[in-house]
């Protein structure tokens, strides 16, 4: 049997709707891979590829990109995820920029998942992004790159969109789940930026010709779209609890800056720092987080109270971002003296590291899922 055949895996998009009770649903074109262990009953061993917040020059377009994708290809990895960051954040957010980033993603011969990420779409009102209108990028965004219900690559995947939110008629069709194995899959857009959430006195400034209405415009968009996360998150968690999967991957863009354990007495999120620099309390009666990640907050206490849950039935969460660049795997739940066991966050490469990460689900094993930084030669 030739490569292209072997291809061929057990995949399906997730709809709870559609999941047969007492066991994940896996069908569709694919068929038995060489890296495939283990029966038919989802107890297989598979690895998928991880990468983003590239293209940022035009070396990386030309040389770094292709290269990267010939090394996936060649991997063996049943598909890809793409965790935002199509451009970087000086430069003109054009219609071109979205129809390349589909020619690109094309280019891979297994499914290729995009989630979205600031720099296309919540960063686009900056003058040096072209003064777009963000929300109308984001219209566009949608509109061109999830214009299909199936994945990128020769070789597609059907996904689960989520079609309505709870804003009645809002569509949210970037957000997307699918099931592979006993692992459910969700891509949301939570994208850097605060989360698209604007705080009083940040609207406005000498880099931006957005106007008030515009912010008031984002802030209300902000609160719908992180309402329809958490939702279309906690029925992914509701179909991977009733049915027994063994784990949950939610992959978003945003780094939501976790409070570092190793900082005892400092949380990186809420604190203000001081002309000294040490980390103090905010004022009581002060609306304001100077550290800028309050937009992620709700969306991380369903994340927790889930995970939790999910736990306690044996289920393991991994949290996948780009946005800060940096290879990182953790356990950022909540405290070396309160750490939840089943929650690991992996956050994945960024220019100028065009690199990628695998990721290998053994069911069998004594952790679900583990990691493999692979570094592109070129």
């Amino acid at each position: 049997m030739d490569r292209r055949n072997k291809r061929r895996a057990t995949v399906l998009a997730m709809g709870v709707a559609v999941m047969v009770a007492g066991a994940l649903v896996s069908a569709g074109p694919w068929q038995d891979r060489d890296d495939s262990q283990g029966d038919e009953e989802g107890h297989r061993t598979f690895s998928f590829a991880l990468w983003g917040d590239t293209p940022y020059s035009d070396a990386e377009k030309t040389t770094a990109i292709p290269a990267l994708i010939e090394d996936i290809n060649n991997s063996g990895v049943r598909f890809s995820v793409f965790d935002g960051d199509i451009k970087n954040g000086s430069t003109r957010c054009d219609n071109q920029v979205y129809a390349d980033a589909v020619a690109r993603f094309e280019t891979f011969t297994d499914p290729m998942v995009y989630v979205a990420g600031d720099n296309e779409w919540t960063d686009c009102h900056r003058r040096n992004n072209g003064s777009f209108n963000a929300l109308e990028r984001l219209d566009y965004m949608r509109s061109t790159m999830f214009a299909s219900a199936e994945s990128f690559g020769a070789n597609k995947l059907t996904l689960e969109h989520q079609s309505v939110g709870p804003v009645s008629g809002t569509s949210y069709p970037e957000n997307t789940r699918w099931t592979y194995g006993r692992v459910v899959f969700v891509g949301l857009n939570v994208p850097g930026s605060n989360n698209n959430k604007i705080h009083p006195g940040q609207c406005l400034g000498s880099k931006t010709d957005r106007t008030q209405a515009d912010c008031d415009a984002d802030n209300a968009e902000y609160a719908a779209r992180d309402a329809a996360n958490i939702q279309f998150l906690n029925e992914a968690f509701d179909g991977a609890i009733a049915n027994h999967a063994r784990g949950l991957v939610v992959v978003m863009q945003a780094d939501p800056s976790f409070d570092l354990p190793e900082t005892e007495t400092d949380n990186e999120r809420t604190c203000v720092r001081a002309a000294q620099g040490e980390c103090v309390d905010p004022p009581n009666n002060a609306n304001i987080n100077l550290a800028n990640y309050d937009g992620y907050d709700a969306f991380l206490d369903a994340l927790r109270t889930r995970t939790i849950e999910f736990g306690a039935v044996g289920g393991e969460v991994l949290l996948v971002h780009g946005d800060t660049h940096f290879y990182k795997v953790d356990m950022p739940f909540n405290s070396p003296t309160s750490l939840l066991p089943n929650f690991t966050r992996l956050c994945t490469f960024g220019s100028p590291g065009v690199n990628w990460v695998k990721v290998t689900v053994n069911p069998n094993g004594r952790t679900l899922f583990t990691f493999e930084p692979m570094i592109v030669r070129q």
